[in-house]
């Protein structure tokens, strides 16, 4: 069996003396690995390096079988990443998210979302999104829409930390110490300040801890709480 697509590369890890299993997020195929035999050579070394664009071809004599990649560099962005620290821990995130996806089920609207993320300005409210839309297509989506008290889609304020249901503000006014602040850019448009960012990934934090990362015995990343205090930093 044999395909070919393009792929964002979220991971690389050594397997015997040269070669290496590399994880990627393929166009129409979701999340895939692959040997790459000589991986660790000078010359294909450069090219597997996370938060690079390759173009890939998939063997295996089965389907269910791992297969070996040939790659071949379409645009690389790990020198330019290096450069920029905020840019840099963006990526690590943004691979570290794709990671927890099933194996081979396609999500083609994350990886635009995360290529979009990685290719442009660090930007919080991106961030939030994407991991809104991760969360929801691990199938925890979060319900911002209408009130849980009172079903009215107006003025929603907080969040459930339990339902994650949106709640209204006159509805949340008696149980604020028990509810998660819900940024109104996350609900209609409008711009986000340093604190609305703040909130918005204390919120996505919460869920990605109490549904992913918990139950699947994940330490939450260092390299998110490093990056949200930067993008929710006073300019």
């Amino acid at each position: 069996m044999e395909w070919t697509g393009e792929a964002l590369l979220i991971g690389v890890r050594r397997h015997g003396e040269t070669s290496v299993i590399a994880e990627a997020m393929v166009a129409g195929r979701g999340r895939h690995l692959g040997l790459v035999r000589g991986g660790r050579t000078r010359r294909l070394s450069p090219v597997l390096q996370p938060g690079n664009t390759i173009q890939l071809t998939w063997r295996a004599r089965l389907e269910d079988q791992l297969g070996l990649f040939t790659v071949e560099l379409l645009q690389a962005r790990a020198a330019a990443l290096i450069e920029d620290r905020t840019r840099l821990y963006l990526s690590q995130l943004v691979c570290e998210h794709l990671r927890l996806l099933p194996e081979r089920d396609p999500h083609d609207r994350l990886l635009g979302m995360a290529l979009r993320l990685i290719d442009s300005p660090p930007d919080g409210v991106a961030l939030a999104q994407f991991e809104l839309a991760l969360l929801e297509d691990l199938g925890f989506g979060l319900d911002l829409t209408q009130c849980a008290v009172t079903g009215d889609s107006d003025d929603l304020s907080h969040v459930s930390p339990k339902s994650g249901r949106a709640v209204s503000r006159t509805a949340a006014a008696p149980y604020l110490d028990r509810l998660l602040p819900l940024p109104s850019f996350l609900t209609a448009r409008g711009n986000a300040g340093p604190h609305d960012i703040a909130d918005a990934l204390r919120l996505t934090g919460h869920f990605l801890e109490t549904q992913v990362w918990g139950p699947r015995q994940i330490q939450p990343s260092p390299t998110r709480e490093l990056l949200s205090e930067m993008l929710s930093r006073e300019v």
